[in-house]
């Protein structure tokens, strides 16, 4: 603090987002990405027909089910939507590897399992931005607790620093070396504030229950189990009586949650002891029907139809934090609404770039007046390049196998993310081989070029290309193809910007002597 408050806390800021900047840029492109995620993953399983959702898809899931597991335990059930036109059903099997479960993907219509091509699609995307994947889940999860925490320190110290942050959103100065990088900072720091509050707070909360598990385990001491269940509402599990009974239909039960819920439906049905005298039925609501995700369910007893359990209203506090898990999924957003979403979390992920890019011209610039760059420095703008420029194509090279792989390659989702991940890990090496600039210019023109070149190999590869979505209907497809054409042509126009920019100290010489000529 010996430099004063305020210099402190830009000396907090500077650092609380650099140390952590790297993995914040990927966590804000690939959560932003996640917006989108039914809409990836449609685009991603070409064999999936367009379909509409109706109250009958219910009853098809679950006579398909009756088909497909009629001895399994349980079965799990998301119903189609608006945004998700396909059923998607698990069921326990003993005999199954891994955690025990299989899996399928339904016609919605016909119920019928769709030989769709292997893939996470959205969900990698998703899951990436908060377990990175490869790291264990606890471990993964952890990291981004740690890096949340900064990115809300480096938020706040950021507001106490600039005091003239609002007056700086209306300045933007082009071509003025590091006050230009600076500009764009604040630009896209102000432009989205009191999203990158609420997505970062928001992000804290949803990991509550992990980073601060001591009032959980005080109340409900090795019940964790138990405190999960109260929080969904969800009933005790009932014993199998091993008596064969009917499963009542499930129709009554829809309409019963329609009256309870105003209108609302469900977005997902789970069974339990199917075929069982103790079978249950327990409907979930949408998650897009409301802001918040605090559970609302219904369960029924499953032979005679009538309601068991129903969860309570949930307290302030559940409420609080189910409106804040709600406002970062963003489920409950129309297109308009997500369209902003969309935008605000580009603003982000711009922010975090520019932020990085910031601190490495700026030390570049001092370096240059000591005559000497140091490591630091160095190892800042490789970082820079591989996570910034390297991330989007990676990304493309994702989108890439999913269509050059061969459908029914065994392991094929997880080659799709090898996939990924090893474009990834080139584009760290390369800067070893092309330094500064022309790496810059290097991966953004292969990240234009994959992302412009994707409809192409689409139209190729595939009978779900951008002309006969079009002719079929299928809206997502074409916006999904359009967007990825948008995507090259803004990388496209950044790497012919990067590629012609001359450094602010090469011009100055230059104006100099324009200047002396001019002089009589």
């Amino acid at each position: 603090m010996k430099d004063g408050f305020r210099q402190s806390m830009a000396w907090l800021h500077t650092w609380s987002g650099l140390l952590v900047g790297w993995i914040l840029f990927a966590v804000f492109l690939t959560g932003t990405a996640a917006y989108l995620r039914p809409e990836i993953s449609h685009w991603m399983r070409p064999e999936l027909a367009a379909a509409t959702p109706g109250p009958h898809n219910a009853e098809v899931a679950i006579a398909a089910m009756q088909r497909l597991a009629p001895r399994a335990p349980s079965w799990f059930i998301t119903l189609p939507e608006a945004r998700e036109n396909s059923i998607r059903v698990f069921w326990r099997d003993p005999a199954a590897g891994g955690r025990g479960f299989r899996s399928a993907t339904l016609h919605p219509d016909s119920g019928e399992p769709v030989a769709a091509r292997d893939t996470q699609g959205g969900e990698f995307f998703f899951r990436f931005h908060f377990e990175l994947h490869y790291l264990s889940v606890f471990w993964g999860r952890w990291i981004i607790i740690v890096c949340t925490a900064f990115m809300l320190t480096a938020i706040i110290s950021g507001i106490i620093t600039h005091r003239r942050i609002f007056a700086d959103f209306f300045t933007f100065r082009s071509g003025k070396g590091q006050r230009s990088w600076l500009d764009g900072h604040a630009v896209t720091a102000v432009l989205a504030l009191p999203y990158h509050l609420m997505i970062t707070y928001s992000g804290l909360v949803i990991f509550m229950a992990m980073a601060m598990p001591w009032g959980i385990e005080r109340a409900y001491p090795n019940q964790r189990q138990g405190f999960n269940a109260e929080l969904s509402g969800s009933p005790p599990p009932r014993p199998r009586a091993n008596v064969p009974a009917p499963l009542a239909p499930v129709a009554p039960m829809l309409e019963e949650a329609a009256r309870r819920w105003q209108g609302g439906t469900p977005g997902r049905i789970t069974v339990s002891n199917p075929g069982d005298a103790q079978a249950t039925v327990q409907l979930l609501r949408s998650g897009s029907q409301r802001i918040s995700t605090s559970a609302q369910s219904l369960t029924f007893d499953g032979v005679s139809g009538a309601v068991i359990a129903q969860s309570g209203e949930a307290g302030p506090v559940a409420q609080l934090h189910g409106v804040l898990y709600g406002l970062h999924l963003a489920r409950f957003a129309g297109p308009a609404l997500r369209a902003l979403f969309l935008l605000a979390g580009i603003a982000g992920t711009v922010m975090v770039a520019t932020g990085c890019i910031h601190w490495a011209v700026k030390q570049r610039q001092q370096a240059a007046k000591a005559g000497r760059v140091g490591f630091g420095t160095h190892l800042v703008e490789h970082l820079n390049i591989a996570a910034i420029a390297g991330m989007p194509l990676a990304m493309a090279g994702f989108f890439w196998a999913n269509r050059l792989l061969p459908p029914d390659l065994p392991q094929r989702a997880a080659w799709e993310i090898h996939f990924f991940f090893g474009v990834w890990g080139l584009c760290l090496l390369h800067p070893l081989l092309r330094r500064g600039r022309r790496a810059w210019v290097d991966q953004l023109a292969a990240g234009a070029a994959a992302f412009a070149l994707l409809p192409v190999l689409n139209f190729i590869v595939t009978d779900a290309h951008l002309v006969a979505s079009a002719n079929a209907g299928d809206g997502v497809r074409v916006g999904f193809d359009l967007g990825l054409l948008l995507c090259g042509a803004a990388l496209a126009a950044i790497a012919v910007k990067v590629a012609r920019h001359v450094p602010l100290a090469a011009r100055r010489p230059a104006r100099a002597a324009r200047a002396a000529e001019a002089t009589p």
